[in-house]
């Protein structure tokens, strides 16, 4: 009997450490859910973007993408983004969607701007979307820019 007790005491030890370590990877991964407030951006390409990717002004992390969705009528990307209430936007703002590397991980860049606040619900509509790498080394490869 005294050999299942010890089995039965690791194993609930076991369970703690686990239960541990997942408190710690969702505090740590930022997936509980995001205050502030939310806003929009169209985009002609989003590429890689996914929910859950930063967005970032300065490489400082100031709110998360909490949507995408294709608009039925442009057909042109729209991003939900959830922003901090720290932080205020400017209606002039410009936002672009970046890559960290070569290898992949997007995230939107925003360049504040200097006028009127744009509040909850706001579509930015000065944007940049992401370039496709593949094409721009084909045109430079094969000229495809210089016979347009």
């Amino acid at each position: 009997m005294g050999t299942r007790s010890l089995e039965t005491l690791v194993g609930a030890a076991v369970l703690v450490v686990a239960a541990f370590f997942f408190v710690f990877a969702y505090e740590t991964a930022d997936v509980a859910d995001i205050a502030g407030y939310s806003v929009q951006a169209e985009f002609n390409s989003v590429g890689g973007l996914e929910t859950g990717d930063d967005v970032r002004i300065a490489g400082i992390k100031v709110g998360t993408v909490t949507a995408l969705e294709l608009d039925p009528e442009w057909y042109v990307a729209l991003v939900t983004m959830t922003i901090d209430p720290d932080i205020s936007l400017s209606k002039d703002s410009f936002v672009t969607v970046s890559t960290e590397n070569l290898l992949g991980g997007s995230y939107i860049s925003i360049r504040p701007g200097g006028g009127e606040e744009a509040g909850e619900g706001y579509v930015f509509t000065r944007t940049q979307g992401s370039i496709d790498l593949m094409e721009v080394i084909s045109r430079w490869l094969f000229g495809g820019a210089a016979g347009q």
